[in-house]
This record gives structure tokens, sequence and C-alpha cells, in this order.
């Protein structure tokens, strides 16, 4: 019985060690975003403050 133990832990651990081994995860890509950029406030040509936001 302590034979049959000591097989099936070492199976164990080799097939641990195996799945451990197999190399990188392969992980989808992030979807694309389109660039962004920041408008820093201005005055617009009415005298309005145009608050800074973002512009994609």
């Amino acid at each position: 019985m302590r034979r049959l133990m000591l097989i099936g832990l070492g199976l164990a651990v080799m097939f641990s060690a195996s799945l451990s081994l197999t190399g990188c995860v392969v992980v989808a890509p992030r979807p694309h975003y389109a660039a962004r950029v920041w408008v820093p406030a201005y005055y617009a040509p009415t005298g309005v403050y145009v608050s800074g936001h973002w512009h994609s």
C-alpha cells in the first residue's frame, strides 16, 4: 500500500511539473481603442469658456 501511494504521489508531482513547464499562457489581445487627446480649456470666438475635455 505504501509503495502504491509513493507511485501515485510521484505521478502527481510529475504531472504537475509537466503542466507548469508547458510554456506561456495564451491570452486574447486587448481590444483596440481609438487614440484620445486632451484638449485644454479655451475661450470660443463668441467669448464662451470651453473647459478642457478628452477628444477622440
